[in-house]
């Protein structure tokens, strides 16, 4: 039989589970976007820019069973996907990029995009693949995403020629696509070292990352069995809900709120799981975790990298886990007695929130915007935030509930992420309050792409954090960038409605609940919603105090001297 090769691709992309695909036709990619159309499996979605069709397929990874696809002309359309790639590089997300590619039969040089795009995403991916032959392409995009899929997950990028898209060519039989890829095997030694270390220790505690989010039943039972307060990553956020009990906060170093600073003041034994102990994690490495430290992670990689642990243990965060609990629940029957501990916990929660409520101001006081938000969103609600000052406040005041998600730019620190992974998460999950924060910075560089809420009629609501600057910049380091953080004025109302979306001001905290109601009415028709939030940022976040608090006992002498005359200067002189 005669097939195309960009049949073939599409066949491949149906094998192995893709539903959505993002991105922009051109030349170089036509052909398969011409196939897509017509896929009963696959839908393509049409973007403004390719970075915003990575941030989708990155939303798309992190809440669905299925992989993120973006398909993408070769020279700028990757180029300008290359945020969003190295976003999900860093955070193991992973992402199958597909790009067409110059024409390689004809032994021309110098076409139209012709530059070397495997060394350019080499250090932002897993692997590249370029396809050589019909025959390769189903077979190679089966490996990309075993790839992608198999350790620590990530992107993985294929190229696949214009010549091989659009031509037809002899297929005497499909290949078969045959599973998943396989997981480390459990080091059973280890399981039980790791078990009885646990229930040796006066108090244990647990650390939650993203590559647990497949563990969070086990990982609440394990927490209440053994009395062991939780924090998470930034992205473990989601995995923990906030309403379990022994639920402290995120992190636990001087970076973290209060509740979770004391819960594991006295810790002796913590066990990680899914996180790499990084940079925004770790609260610029201000965290001391107790030397009885067990980490586990798909990738042995990350051991012993930032802090030495006393056990290592290499596996897939829900199997390594189930088999903890399990184990665990022979040695030691009884559960232990946290009612103290989780008293305590929600003590200082509820002062933390007590402290930001009553601070006075003429803006918006965020800790009553996201409280008011909280109670008007079901538990289920899904949250997809920006890279900014907004992000830590919502970790530190937005509880993320059971059934619920919460999903931001981590440790490359892409702007621009939130709009469209909002988008993304209202497509794949359409029966669910879809909600994204962004700061205005980050809206000036990826609003555009509310005109594809609009034009698919998701009811999602933009909740911007406006304040007239780059805050987080601000926030955490002493003084202030002063004139070079400060945005242009931008007429919100007509933006909002040049993109097709609704427009509900608010302007101080009497105006919070009737925006709210307004919003989740308009949202519920299928109309995308912009709340323009007149934010206060007067008070940093626990995080930023923290972080800022870490940079200036690593820095040197002369570094800290300098920071505080920029303080005072900028607080003398404004």
């Amino acid at each position: 039989m005669k097939k195309t090769g960009a049949w073939l691709t599409c066949y491949a992309l149906e094998q192995i589970g893709v539903t959505r695909v993002f991105g922009i036709p051109g030349a170089h990619n036509a052909d398969i976007y011409r196939e897509l159309e017509h896929s009963a499996r696959i839908t393509p979605h049409l973007v403004t820019h390719e970075a915003s069709a990575a941030f989708m397929a990155d939303a798309v990874s992190r809440t669905t069973d299925t992989i993120g696809t973006l398909l993408v002309v070769p020279g700028g359309g990757i180029t300008h996907a290359t945020s969003g790639i190295a976003e999900a590089f860093l955070s193991g997300i992973p992402l199958l990029v597909i790009a067409g590619g110059v024409e390689q039969q004809t032994g021309h040089r110098y076409q139209l995009h012709d530059i070397d795009h495997h060394s350019l995403l080499k250090p932002i991916t897993k692997a590249t693949f370029l396809v050589e032959s019909a025959n390769d392409i189903a077979p190679t995009l089966f490996e990309a995403y075993r790839c992608a899929m198999e350790g620590e997950r990530g992107p993985v990028f294929v190229e696949i020629p214009i010549d091989l898209q659009a031509n037809s060519f002899d297929v005497r039989t499909l290949p078969e696509f045959h599973g998943h890829p396989n997981q480390p095997h459990l080091d059973s030694a280890a399981i039980e070292e790791a078990a009885q270390r646990l229930i040796n220790a006066k108090q244990p505690g647990l650390f939650i990352g993203w590559g647990a989010r497949h563990a969070s039943a086990s990982l609440q039972a394990l927490s209440s069995h053994l009395g062991a307060p939780v924090a998470t990553t930034l992205q473990g956020l989601g995995v923990f809900p906030a309403s379990h009990p022994l639920h402290a906060g995120m992190g636990f170093g001087p970076a973290a709120v209060p509740s979770a600073q004391q819960a594991f003041a006295d810790c002796d034994c913590l066990l990680a799981v899914g996180t790499r102990f990084s940079e925004t994690s770790t609260g610029n490495y201000g965290m001391s975790p107790p030397a009885n430290l067990i980490h586990v992670d798909i990738n042995p990689d990350v051991f012993n990298a930032n802090y030495e642990a006393a056990l290592t243990l290499q596996g897939d965060g829900k199997a390594v886990v189930d088999a903890l609990l399990s184990r665990v629940s022979e040695l030691k029957p009884n559960a232990a007695n946290s009612q103290v501990l989780a008293k305590t916990i929600a003590t200082l929660k509820q002062e933390y929130l007590d402290s930001w409520l009553k601070l006075p101001g003429d803006r918006v006081n965020p800790a009553r915007f996201l409280t008011a938000l909280r109670t008007h969103l079901p538990a289920d609600a899904l949250l997809a935030c920006d890279d900014g000052n907004h992000t830590f406040l919502a970790a530190e005041l937005f509880p993320i509930l059971p059934g619920g998600n919460f999903i931001s730019p981590s440790d490359f620190n892409a702007m621009g992420y939130c709009v469209p992974a909002t988008n993304a998460l209202k497509l794949c999950h359409p029966d669910q309050v879809v909600v994204g924060i962004v700061g205005d910075g980050a809206m000036m560089m990826t609003g555009m792409e509310a005109i594809t809420a609009s034009k698919y009629h998701l009811g999602v609501i933009y909740c911007l954090f406006n304040d007239g600057e780059l805050s987080q910049r601000s926030s955490q380091r002493p003084g202030r960038y002063g004139a070079m953080s400060k945005l242009g004025e931008a007429d919100w109302i007509a933006f909002a409605h040049a993109v097709g979306c609704e427009y509900v001001a608010v302007e101080d905290n009497q105006e919070i609940e009737s925006a709210l109601n307004t919003a989740m009415s308009l949202a519920a028709k299928q109309q995308p919603v912009f709340m323009d939030v007149h934010v206060d940022y007067s008070r940093r976040s626990a995080f930023s105090e923290g972080l800022l608090k870490a940079r200036q006992k690593q820095s040197g002498r002369t570094s800290r001297a300098r920071w505080l005359a920029q303080a005072l200067k900028d607080k003398i002189v404004g």
